[in-house]
Parts: C-alpha cells; sequence; structure tokens
C-alpha cells in the first residue's frame, strides 16, 4: 500500500461519502430552532413574573423558582448554541466544521443539571430543620404555570430526544423543571391540607433522585462521546461483519467509528484485499451500504492488497 494509494482512496471516499445527503438514520436538528425560540421567550416571561410576583408577596420560595427557570434558559440557550455552530461550515482549520459543538453543548447541559440538583437538595436539607413558610395557594398557583411552561416546551422537544444526546439534554431540562414545580404545588397543597411542613423538602429531594438518575444517564454518553467512543446506536461487531462481508475482502483493520456530532457518525477502515484494487464503484457501493445499514454518512475506507489472511476479529482487538 503505497503512501499514494493511501491518498487517493481517502480523497476518493470523502468527497463522494461526505457530501451527499444522510437518510433516514439521521434528524435534521434544524427543525428544533421554533421550539428553541419559543422555550425561551416561555421562560424569560414566566421568569420575570415569577420574580415580580415574588418581590410583592415577599415569598422566598418563587425568587428560588425563577433563578431556577433561569438556569432553564441558560440550559436552552446552549443547546441552542451548540446546533447552530454545529451549522458551520468546514474550515482549514476546523475541517469538521464545528459540529462537535453539540456534544460540548449535551455535557453543559448534563453538568448544569447536575449543578442544578446539587442546589435543590441543598435547599431541601436545609428546610427540613428549618421549614420556609409556605405562602400556600399563590405559590401553588404560580407553580402550576409553570408545569405549563415547561412541560409544553419539553413537549417540543420530546420527538427529537431519542435521536440526539443535545436535544435530549434540552428536553430533560425542560421535564425536570415541570417535575419540580408539580412537586411545589403537591406539596403546597398536601402541607395546606395537614399542616406537615416536611412534606415539601421531601418531596423536593425524591424528584432530585429520579432526575439525577436521568442525568446521570446523559452525562455518561456524552462523557463517552467527548472520548469518541461508538455512538450507541450501532454496534461495532456489526459493522466489522459486514464490511468482512463485502465481496473480495479477507481481512478488515483499524476499524475506528466515532461521533462528529451528536447526531453524525464517522467511520475509518483499512480493508485487505489481495485481488487488487476493486475501484471506485466498490468504495461507493460500501459507503452506501454503511449509510443505509447503519446511519454512517461519512466513511473513509482504505484498501491494501498485501498479506491475505482469513477474516477475523482475532488481531484488531488490540487495535
Amino acid at each position: 500500500m503505497g503512501g499514494h494509494h493511501h491518498g487517493h482512496d481517502h480523497a476518493n471516499s470523502h468527497g463522494h461519502g461526505g457530501s451527499h445527503s444522510h437518510g433516514g438514520h439521521s434528524h435534521a436538528p434544524a427543525s428544533f430552532d421554533r421550539a428553541f425560540a419559543i422555550g425561551i421567550g416561555l421562560n424569560i416571561v414566566f421568569v420575570a413574573v415569577e420574580a415580580v410576583v415574588g418581590l410583592r408577596i415577599d415569598s422566598v420560595a418563587l425568587l428560588a423558582d425563577a433563578g431556577h427557570n433561569l438556569s432553564d434558559v441558560l440550559g436552552l440557550v446552549v443547546a441552542w448554541g451548540g446546533t447552530m455552530l454545529a451549522r458551520t461550515a468546514p474550515t482549514k482549520r476546523f475541517t469538521y466544521g464545528l459540529k462537535g459543538s453539540t456534544i460540548l453543548a449535551a455535557l453543559t447541559n448534563a453538568l448544569l443539571l447536575l449543578v442544578a440538583l446539587g442546589a435543590i437538595v441543598l435547599e431541601a436539607s436545609q428546610r427540613f430543620s428549618d421549614p420556609a413558610p409556605t405562602a400556600g395557594l399563590t405559590v401553588s398557583m404560580v407553580a402550576g404555570i409553570g408545569i405549563a411552561v415547561n412541560a409544553i416546551t419539553a413537549w417540543m422537544f420530546a420527538r427529537g430526544r431519542k435521536g440526539d444526546v443535545n436535544i435530549r439534554g434540552a428536553y430533560l431540562h425542560m421535564a425536570a423543571d415541570a417535575l419540580v414545580s408539580a412537586g411545589v404545588v403537591i406539596a403546597g397543597l398536601v402541607i395546606w391540607r395537614t399542616g406537615l411542613t416536611w412534606i415539601d423538602p421531601a418531596v423536593s429531594i425524591i424528584i432530585a433522585v429520579l432526575i439525577f438518575w436521568q442525568t446521570w444517564g446523559l452525562l455518561r454518553e456524552t462523557v463517552e462521546m467527548s472520548l469518541s467512543a461508538v455512538p450507541r446506536g450501532i454496534e461495532f461487531d456489526h459493522v466489522d461483519e459486514a464490511l468482512c462481508g463485502l465481496p473480495g475482502v479477507t481481512e478488515i483493520h483499524d476499524l475506528h467509528i466515532w461521533p462528529m456530532s451528536t447526531t453524525e457518525p464517522v467511520l475509518t477502515a483499512h480493508l485487505v484485499m489481495p485481488g487488487g484494487h476493486p475501484g471506485d464503484d466498490f468504495l461507493s457501493d460500501a459507503r452506501t451500504m454503511l449509510h443505509e445499514k447503519f446511519g454512517i454518512g461519512h466513511a473513509t475506507l482504505q484498501v491494501e492488497t498485501g498479506h491475505a489472511n482469513n477474516c477475523s476479529m482475532a488481531d484488531t482487538a488490540t487495535v
């Protein structure tokens, strides 16, 4: 395999595979612009209302909730910023464009959520020993509006959360808040009926645990992506088998699959083909197969005509 050979294949592969549209697998992030804009607008209005009412009736709970909802606005801005940056054109310095910013945004959102949870638990533990006087119905009513605002925003992101971790970060942020507001309402009503003030912090902590469980998964997945792990929807062995099964391929090594963004995987592999270089059509077909079967829209394949060996994973385990 001469250096010339490799360079040629590389250019060839990418020129073709890099540009064609991503079929059924890829979820175009463009469609969430409206959701982001509406969500940010709704939340800013809600924060303003909460702050004004909180100052009027002198409720610490409402002011705290307003601060909490500001962290939501921040979360939405981060996620939207990630998708916007991901659309920038490639440059000589950033040859993939800034697609990876969706991964950074999702990671940031996971960390923001953990910080918010820490604040909730801290506040709740203080309220056990020193219960805040609940202004009852007013607080419950405002929190009720909060459920609506956050639930509507979460619902707008619901359809994208499976395919894009960055959208899932935004979704979790909103869903978490709807839950927190629901907790405030329920606790407020129960305390109003029973007078048991410890219910309020107890509900907060239960909700925090629920959200932590979801956020932990988000954090793990985004850290994996940052470390170029194989994206979760793709089985390494299946891709390996599919490439091994191509006509004329006796061995495959240096198979790498990693996420360029939260929605676009990249693959590189070396195919050993003792029968000689199979030509451009073979490469183009192989890329089409990878795209249709695994949703990998960017594949670079290097053909080597050297030593024939059995197609096995034995030697690639040590890549």
